[in-house]
């Protein structure tokens, strides 16, 4: 077996020193593993991570004014900050080569692990003194575990009967108006229901909540409500609307001709037009042209394109809306003058009345220059050289003034969930000059509302905006859980808890949502704040987390972040597109299914809205069952086999 250069030599000095003859040191005579020598350097190498450990306890813990019942788990986690301070995977390779634990789960219980460590490592050494004199361990292995369940019990109220973690739901806007929702899907297992406040309004909300609290009594379930506010978001503003033009076409076969005409509804103005799913336009038509039409009559016209089209009336809608069908692609705008035919003759002649001007994404490629402007502008695509002047680059808003105080020159920025990414040349008092370093070959396509991410940039923004204050007042009122979108640092955390006291619920529980690297950064000292108060848990937003990190980084993430909650016993919500597939589409896809099975390693996991949202529970309820009898946290379990025999 090749030794370790981590384990020194001995000298030949201390080879001939004698030692008692016992079974121990026969084994430390002929097992180079055991050498006297090696056991007492991996003991010196614990005895400093110890060392390091109640340092950093003494110098970090008496600024933490945490909670009497949060103060076992702050002296743990910074216990497990000051072990991860170096490299410890070959000390590990050397522990689990002498059948000796690897601290690789010692998370929820870091001194009562090296303590441990160390009293094995002295059993090795019968001569020496004992090593770990006396305790410093706040929690042990099971008090560690206990504390994480009780803090998931605080949050999210009573554990399911089977199942060890808990299910959240997005609430549809559905649930309002249909009790039968809320029910279902209580009874299918949901333990949490989120109201997205980026969504409808309070008085959808409270007809969620008093339907949730009426399926409680009825089914004798417990369910939390959680609001999650949200945030100061950052997002692209205004452009330029496109023309004011309809398009329709009808659906084709694999060699283009067409199977199903194109539906278009025609109404005088003034009339009240019906929402259908199904129909590809609306058009008003000026005068009483609507009032004289009939079944099979037919509009004609010539489109934008110089193409002669005819509309066959079809149905009568409602007063003053008729349905028609046409069988070729159309491009039709305000003002085209379109006549009436019965049965071949022209009865009378109008015109298209006013149209909705098209939404106009921006265009961008490689290489081009975009202006991000202040919302109080209007964005535009890249407008050519005219009359000797210079070609204009393209513009864009977006919603925080902030942006151009806090960014600067080299920083990466990213539109649309990262789909395109550009680097800040220059920054200016009211606008930044971004060079597009990501975008498709063909041109990306940028539209308003689309979110931006400034990964490299702390925005100096206060965590709670005029909206979140008012959606805040709601949720002291009527929700058991409040959740902090876009956290960045303590501070963050800090005003939150200070806006509860003044709203008469200091001791609101409250989730804190991980989806920036500044909040990754600042994670210890987030969870050190949250920790002045209880209950607390973390939400690993894993789309916007992704956009800034990269996806390729993500799982990394992903991971500390499970491991440094672990350490501080705060439980976490495992978010974002968990079975997105089978929410929406009824089918799950493969990796779905493989992340649906690793989120059991977190106290919850949250699922979106979507038509198939009940078979996703009840897939993900079979799924986290199986999961718990082969893993918990990051230790297998080791159930029986159910193989054949050999």
């Amino acid at each position: 077996m090749k030794r370790s250069t981590l384990i020194p030599r001995r000298s030949p000095e201390s080879r001939a020193q004698p030692r008692p003859v016992t079974p121990l040191t026969i084994r430390q005579a002929t097992d180079p593993l055991f050498d006297r020598a090696s056991i007492l350097f991996l003991a010196k190498r614990i005895q400093k991570i110890r060392n390091r450990a109640l340092a950093w306890e003494r110098r970090f813990g008496g600024d933490q004014e945490v909670s009497p019942g949060f103060r076992p788990s702050a002296r743990n986690l910074l216990h497990y900050l000051a072990l991860r301070q170096e490299d410890l995977r070959e000390l590990q390779h050397e522990l689990t080569l002498r059948g000796l634990t690897s601290l690789g789960r010692c998370d929820s219980h870091v001194m009562d692990a090296l303590e441990s460590l160390l009293g094995v490592l002295g059993r090795l050494l019968p001569s020496a003194t004992a090593l770990a004199a006396r305790s410093h361990a706040p929690v042990d292995l099971a008090g560690g575990a206990g504390r994480l369940r009780r803090h998931a019990d605080l949050l999210f109220g009573p554990p399911p009967r089977k199942r060890a973690v808990r299910i959240m739901v997005t609430m549809p806007t559905e649930a309002a108006h249909h009790y039968q929702i809320v029910r279902d899907l209580m009874a299918a297992g949901m333990n949490v229901a989120r109201i997205n406040c980026a969504h409808d309004e309070p008085r959808t909300w409270k007809h969620i909540i008093l339907h949730l609290r009426r399926a409680e009594k009825e089914l004798g379930a417990s369910c939390r409500v959680l609001m999650d506010l949200a945030g100061p978001k950052l997002r692209t503003g205004a452009v330029e609307p496109g023309a004011r033009v309809a398009h329709f076409q009808p659906e084709r076969d694999a060699r283009g001709a067409p199977i199903a005409p194109a539906e278009v509804l025609l109404h005088r103005p003034g009339a009240v037009v019906p929402v259908d799913p199904d129909i590809d336009a609306v058009l008003p038509v000026l005068g009483d042209l609507v009032q004289r039409m009939a079944v099979n009559d037919e509009l004609r016209f010539i489109d934008c394109r110089r193409r002669p089209r005819l509309l066959r009336i079809t149905a009568e809608e409602a007063d003053g809306v008729l349905r028609s069908e046409c069988l070729d692609t159309t491009y039709v705008e305000a003002g085209t003058p379109v006549e009436l035919l019965r049965q071949g003759m022209v009865l009378a002649s109008s015109c298209i009345g006013e149209l909705p001007a098209q939404p106009q994404p921006l265009i961008l490629r490689l290489g081009q220059t975009l202006w991000v402007t202040t919302e109080a502008q209007t964005g535009h695509n890249a407008r050519p050289r005219a009359q000797g002047r210079r070609a204009e680059a393209a513009s864009i808003p977006c919603t925080l003034d902030a942006v151009f105080r806090d960014a600067k020159a080299g920083h990466r920025i990213l539109f649309d969930d990262g789909k395109i990414e550009g680097v800040i040349r220059a920054v200016q008092p009211h606008r930044l000059r971004v060079v597009i370093m990501r975008a498709s070959p063909q041109g990306s396509k940028l539209r308003p509302e689309k979110g931006i991410n400034l990964p490299d940039t702390e925005l100096s923004v206060p965590a709670l905006s005029a909206k979140d204050m008012q959606d805040l007042r709601f949720a002291v009122r009527n929700a058991d859980i409040a959740s902090l979108s876009f956290v960045n640092r303590p501070e963050d955390v800090l005003l939150l808890r200070e806006h509860l006291a003044r709203m008469g619920r200091p001791k609101m529980a409250v989730v804190l949502k991980i989806e920036t690297l500044a909040a990754f950064r600042h994670l210890p000292g987030i969870l050190l704040a949250g920790m002045q108060s209880s209950p607390l848990g973390i939400m690993v937003a894993r789309g916007d987390l992704a956009v800034e990190a990269g996806l390729d980084r993500l799982s990394e993430l992903q991971e500390d972040i499970l491991w440094i909650c672990e350490a501080a016993h705060i439980p976490v919500i495992w978010a974002t597109q968990v079975l997105e597939g089978l929410t929406k589409k009824g089918l799950p896809s493969r990796a779905e299914v493989t992340d649906a099975a690793m989120s059991g390693r977190a106290e919850c996991v949250m699922l979106n809205k979507g038509p198939h949202i009940l078979a996703a529970m009840r897939f993900l309820n079979n799924v986290l069952l199986r999961m718990q009898q082969h893993q918990y946290k990051k230790r297998d379990l080791l159930r029986r086999l159910s193989l054949h025999p050999l």
